[in-house]
């Protein structure tokens, strides 16, 4: 494929992805359903027959599409919007997805026939709120601001929680001698070196903003794109969260004062809508459909349990004490 072919079909794939945007907000259908099954429909089994199975470049283009995510959730809610319900989102990014992840996991381990700790993998692996999916949702949505941000607050922060659960079982697999207290040794020291670095890269980012003069607003948010390698690289170097470094480092330049704003959060709210259609896009390309038959049943079973037991159970848990009425729990 030429260069001019290649950025002939990124265009048209873009186009499509932004059509399938504006048929899934007609029809209230969250729009990355859409993008998945677009991927489905192009890929080796689908009309396009464009076979792809490149797991390695997926993970790498989907952890720089999460960045990207992550930091405009925290850049577009800021402090002041995520401080009154910091308690309950906290608890259910905490709490609520590990209550997930166990729940999940032994349905799993039941289902599939696993070990418990393979299980348990899987269980972490779909016990986090999708970021991408919540974000994308809540900001067209109706529901009672407080509602909606401490889900959004749980989606920026339960990613990394429900990362270092799958990493610390696997290593669990993996390495001899490691045990419980090695895994919690871990989740504390990444989940503390993250806020920390996110938080300072953002502060830093922040005075350097107000302080500094560019001769274009056009250099903001390539300065803003510059503090999120920073805040996840720095954060990941020194063995912590860059996912929760990322979020956080938003979060702190959504608060106060911040030169061209509207422009910075203008740039990062369409990145995010591009990472969106390209990751869902490529997790639907790397499904191979004939496949599925194998685990629909089983597959179908484990998402009914976590949106039906496990959720509902883990909320309802991490928010005894939260300042929400019963059915807003439920809804949560």
């Amino acid at each position: 494929m030429t260069d001019a072919e290649l950025i002939l079909v990124g265009g048209l794939l873009l186009a499509a992805g932004i059509g399938a945007a504006m048929v899934a907000d007609r029809v209230r259908v969250p729009g990355l359903v859409l993008f998945l099954g677009l991927g489905m429909l192009i890929g080796g089994e689908g009309l396009g027959g464009v076979e792809f199975s490149d797991v390695e470049l997926t993970r790498t283009l989907g952890t720089i599409g999460l960045v990207l995510i992550l930091f405009e959730g925290g850049l577009t809610s800021g402090w002041k919007e995520i401080r009154p319900v910091i308690g309950p989102a906290l608890s259910l990014a905490l709490l609520g997805t590990l209550i997930t992840a166990l729940i999940a996991g032994f349905a799993a381990k039941w289902l599939f026939d696993l070990g418990t700790l393979e299980a348990l993998i899987i269980g972490s692996a779909v016990a986090a709120t999708d970021s991408a999916a919540i974000f994308a949702v809540l900001r067209g949505s109706t529901l009672r601001k407080r509602l909606a941000r401490s889900l959004e607050g749980e989606s920026g922060m339960n990613d990394p929680v429900a990362l270092l659960l799958v990493v610390g079982f696997i290593a669990w697999i993996q390495e001899p001698g490691y045990g419980l207290l090695d895994m919690v040794g871990e989740f504390v020291l990444q989940l503390s070196v993250g806020a920390a670095v996110g938080i300072a890269i953002g502060f830093a980012v922040r005075s350097a903003f107000r302080r500094l003069s560019y001769p274009t607003a056009g250099l903001y948010p390539v300065a803003s794109i510059a503090s999120i390698g920073l805040s996840y690289g720095i954060a990941d170097v020194a063995h912590g969260s860059g996912f929760l470094a990322v979020y956080l480092t938003g979060l702190v330049l959504g608060t106060g004062i911040l030169p061209a704003r509207g422009t910075i959060t203008a740039f990062h709210q369409g990145v995010s809508w591009v990472a969106q259609i390209s990751l869902f896009f490529l997790l639907g390309l790397l499904v191979v459909p004939s496949e599925l038959g194998n685990v629909a049943l089983e597959g179908i079973a484990l998402a009914l349990v976590v949106m039906f037991v496990a959720r509902p159970a883990a909320t309802l848990i991490a928010t005894q004490v939260a300042p929400f009425r019963f059915r807003e729990r439920l809804m949560l």
